[in-house]
């Protein structure tokens, strides 16, 4: 190498030596940074006790913790608490448990619950066949393409949407909980979804080989078959096998039998479900990071190929409080969507932006608003429940609500959780109400053509 080749190459490395420099943490930024911690007794023992202990507990905010008023004006009663144990399948169980509620209502019943794990069965293998025609479909490209990325991440999830409710109980009906009762997999999902996701990637290599040698539509199709077969096997190993017909013993208010009926799933949904689960009913979403007052649809946010994408109304806080009211006003409960994990006292059940106090406890403030904390994907729509009742001042304003949640009878305020009014604006997401209860002002807006958002949007976020 020439001498001025030398020289120009040292002065390169020299120049990049410089600007990583000028990003990185040079000896005197660090000098800067640590001469800002003052070593005061206070902060030595806040070290120790932080050392020591878990900061939730250290947070709690004790001038928050007087009596909890768990007094509602407007409430929907319910029979008997639900527990998804460990797994993510909160949006089935309170998509089960809106439709539990009408059939309580319109029969007598002492009590009803629909069985998790038959809808959570097909949910699987839907989710795996939309999966692999979804690899099919995008087979000619590369790897790094983003939708292959995204869907090679996202095989298969024991989350969900209500739509996802409405397509699986739509097509494949339901059954009572004691027809095909909880398995541990089915209350401990981690395992078996894992093996399943690890088998759905290996054979989506194989189609996408299949695709790119050229074999026809019609071997593809038949191989994925075959493979879900495989899929089937393993959730009936995990899960049991899915009832074709049974009978059920309809009891009255006291709980004596009084007839046996012999049913097949779909004709239990027919009576006992609700057939127009998603036709009749309208979401609704808060998310300020969007344009309100428009329509938006979530690309490849469902359950099945043939199913439907999450769809809904992005609105104001205020209009999705009056339609809550006005359901749980005529005794309707709803799907409701939120944060869950923000500020929640699981002790007491309370969620309250007060409960806990970091700033104090690390010197600092946290001050991201709903819309910064979506775009920067610090909060989302994590846990689905069933809201049933608010808490009215004389002006009709609500001042706190309560949803059934589905964490046991010995969870939060008697298997419920309160929240704020104040916590309801920063951590609600999704409302799903029924059409009756929307205006006409709201309604019309269906009507538009929905935007289309990618499969990555923040609001993807499966609840579980």
């Amino acid at each position: 190498m020439k001498k001025t080749h030398v020289s120009l190459f040292l002065l390169a490395m020299a120049c990049g030596a410089l600007h990583a420099q000028q990003g990185g943490i040079t000896p005197e930024m660090m000098r800067e940074i640590s001469s800002s911690y003052q070593a005061t007794p206070a902060d030595k023992a806040l070290r120790n006790a932080i050392g020591g202990n878990d900061l939730k507990k250290l947070a709690l905010n004790q001038e928050n913790r007087q009596a909890m008023d768990t007094h509602f004006s407007v409430k929907v009663n319910s029979k008997g608490i639900t527990n998804q144990r460990s797994s993510g399948r909160c949006w089935l169980f309170t998509g089960l448990n809106v439709m539990r509620a009408k059939a309580i209502a319109k029969y007598n019943l002492p009590s009803c619950e629909f069985s998790q794990v038959y809808s959570f069965f097909y949910d699987q293998l839907e989710k795996a066949n939309l999966f692999l025609q979804g690899v099919i479909e995008t087979a000619d490209r590369p790897m790094s393409d983003r939708q292959v990325e995204w869907l090679f991440k996202n095989p298969l999830s024991d989350g969900g949407t209500f739509t996802g409710v409405a397509d699986v109980v739509g097509k494949y009906g339901i059954v009572p909980k004691e027809v095909m009762p909880e398995t541990f997999s089915s209350e401990n999902t981690s395992r078996i979804s894992s093996l399943i996701a690890l088998k759905l990637k290996e054979q989506a290599l194989q189609l996408r080989d299949m695709v790119k040698q050229g074999k026809s539509k019609s071997v593809v199709a038949k191989e994925k078959t075959a493979m879900l077969g495989t899929v089937y096997r393993m959730l009936t190993l995990s899960l049991g096998v899915p009832p074709t017909e049974f009978d059920y013993t309809v009891r009255d208010d006291k709980g004596a039998p009084v007839a046996v009926e012999h049913h097949t799933p779909k004709s239990f949904f027919e009576k006992y479900g609700d057939p127009q689960l998603l036709s009749s009913y309208v979401m609704l979403m808060n998310d300020p990071s969007r344009e309100y007052y428009k329509v938006y649809e979530i690309d490849f946010d469902r359950h099945s190929y043939d199913g439907h994408n999450w769809k809904y109304i992005n609105l104001p806080i205020e209009d999705i409080k009056e339609m809550a009211i006005a359901s749980l006003k005529d005794n309707t409960m709803m799907y409701f969507s939120c944060d869950v994990g923000k500020c929640l006292d699981s002790e007491r059940g309370l969620l309250d932006l007060n409960n806990y106090d970091y700033a104090s406890l690390m010197g600092t403030s946290f001050n991201m608003d709903k819309k910064q904390r979506i775009e920067t994907f610090a909060s989302g729509s994590s846990h689905a429940m069933t809201l049933m009742a608010v808490d009215l001042d004389a002006q009709g304003q609500p001042k706190k609500w309560m949803v059934e949640n589905s964490w046991g009878a010995s969870s939060g305020y008697k298997g419920h959780l309160i929240m704020t009014d104040e916590w309801f604006n920063e951590y609600m997401f999704r409302l799903v109400v029924e059409t009756k209860y929307v205006p006409e002002r709201i309604s019309k807006l269906l009507k538009q053509k929905a935007i289309l958002l990618p499969a990555w949007d923040p609001m993807f976020a499966p609840e579980e």
